[in-house]
């Protein structure tokens, strides 16, 4: 994807807007669950329902809040600078912030049969890239203006960390047993739960490695499990050359399960690993329970992913 488009590339649903807003910041910086992007909002913004970002009660103006692989703000840097006249008619703005200078653009847009401007803006966060995007109905542009919206990009700051508490408390599910695991992250949209020795730095593929998390779907049929687990093992991103060596029923806490466990081969080094997939079936959906480890780390990691696995219960 193009630098540029990157910055567009969310299109965010508005309705018309109700109400009398005004345009000054908030009184203090905001840190969304889950997130390590802050945001001083606009007045007449709040925590958005059904995504991670702020809106209007009525849903109208919509702030969207999100994190890019760390990538992402070095192309838009260096086309910034290789081409600080834009492209297709779009300039991008730089903007100094508590996290660095950070890059955004403006645009007239139409969504549906609904003319809006559209902001996008991208800073950098060391180990991933800031994204806040901003939809705006042509009825509330004289409120929410360029130059309040810029107010509110310029707030924007990063901390280095989500404290694991809030981290926890996003998920659907209950974990007492981390496993001793170094970091403890959050996927969107709060539906997993990432566990690792490793780092954006060291990479995660040579240290072992945990998720978990809830699959909407299940079996139809008990007899159906055994290939249900093996088609969701295909499904384990990251994973090359996989062969499955065993996948057999167990019971998890009382419950029905199944485990599979492959070969393979992951990460930009290749790493030898070993990975099992653990589903635990419920009434709606199923847990899913991955662990990964260098095939040379095993012993040790599978009895720590056995250890969370039978941690993991309902909230």
């Amino acid at each position: 994807m193009k630098p540029l488009r990157l910055l567009t590339a969310v299109a965010l649903m508005v309705t018309a807007l109700l109400g009398v807003l005004g345009p000054a910041l908030a009184a203090e910086t905001v840190f969304l669950p889950g997130v390590r992007i802050g945001l001083t909002p606009l007045l007449g913004l709040v925590r958005a329902k059904t995504f991670i970002g702020f809106e209007t009660e009525d849903q109208g103006v919509r702030v969207l809040v999100a994190e890019l692989p760390p990538e992402a703000y070095g192309e838009v840097a260096s086309a910034f600078k290789s081409n600080p006249a834009g492209m297709g008619g779009i300039k991008p703005e730089s903007i100094e912030t508590a996290a660095g200078t950070a890059y955004y653009t403006a645009e007239n847009a139409r969504d549906g049969a609904t003319s809006v401007r559209r902001y996008s803006m991208i800073l950098p966060g060391g180990t991933f890239s800031g994204y806040v995007a901003v939809q705006i109905p042509e009825n509330a542009a004289r409120i929410f203006t360029d130059d309040a919206v810029r107010q509110m990009f310029a707030s924007a700051v990063i901390r280095k960390e989500v404290p694991l508490e809030e981290q926890l408390e996003l998920m659907p599910f209950k974990v007492g047993d981390l496993g001793g695991f170094k970091t403890v992250r959050t996927l969107p949209p709060s539906a997993a739960l990432f566990l690792a020795d490793g780092d954006e730095t060291t990479g995660f593929e040579v240290a072992p490695f945990m998720v978990i998390g809830l699959m909407g779907s299940k079996p139809a049929q008990p007899d159906d499990r055994g290939r249900f687990a093996q088609q969701a093992a295909t499904t384990i991103p990251g994973v090359r050359d996989a062969r499955i060596t065993m996948s057999e029923p167990i019971r998890i806490d009382g419950m029905a399960g199944y485990e599979t466990r492959i070969d393979a081969t992951s990460g930009k080094d290749n790493t030898a690993v070993t990975v099992v997939q653990w589903l635990r079936f419920g009434d709606q959906n199923s847990l899913r329970i991955v662990g990964s480890a260098p095939r040379d780390q095993w012993a040790k990691a599978f009895s720590r992913f056995r250890a969370v696995r039978d941690s993991v219960q309902p909230r």
